[in-house]
């Protein structure tokens, strides 16, 4: 069973930047999809960023030439730099990976205020 656990989030200006970070226990193969989710007060939950299974990378129109996903296997780790960050950013970020199942993070708050 995996165990993922998010860290990173934060309050922070409008323009400002915040990493966040996605901890795995046990070993996750680098051919396991992995991603970023948000979900703000009311809304669904959305797609922010994945790494797919060939490495191919997607990213929500919303965040493009904003966020960068990346990952380090040798650490069992999925990070989202966020720069430019903007209000409508504010949301719960929640990391996910597909074994077979699919595993979710508890989440990080961030909160993008002035």
């Amino acid at each position: 069973q995996v165990h993922l656990v998010e860290s990173g989030g934060g309050l922070v200006q409008p323009g400002g930047s915040l990493r966040l970070s996605c901890a795995a226990s046990g070993s996750i193969s680098s051919i396991y999809p992995m991603g970023w989710y948000r979900q703000a007060p009311g809304k669904q939950r959305e797609l922010v960023a994945r790494i797919a299974t060939g490495g191919s990378i997607e990213y929500a129109d919303s965040v493009k030439g904003r966020f960068t996903i990346s990952r380090d296997n040798a650490k069992n780790t999925l990070y989202l730099q966020m720069n430019s960050l903007k209000p409508e950013d504010t949301a719960v970020y929640y990391c996910s990976v597909n074994y077979g199942l699919v595993a979710w993070g508890q989440g990080t708050q961030v909160t993008v205020s002035s």
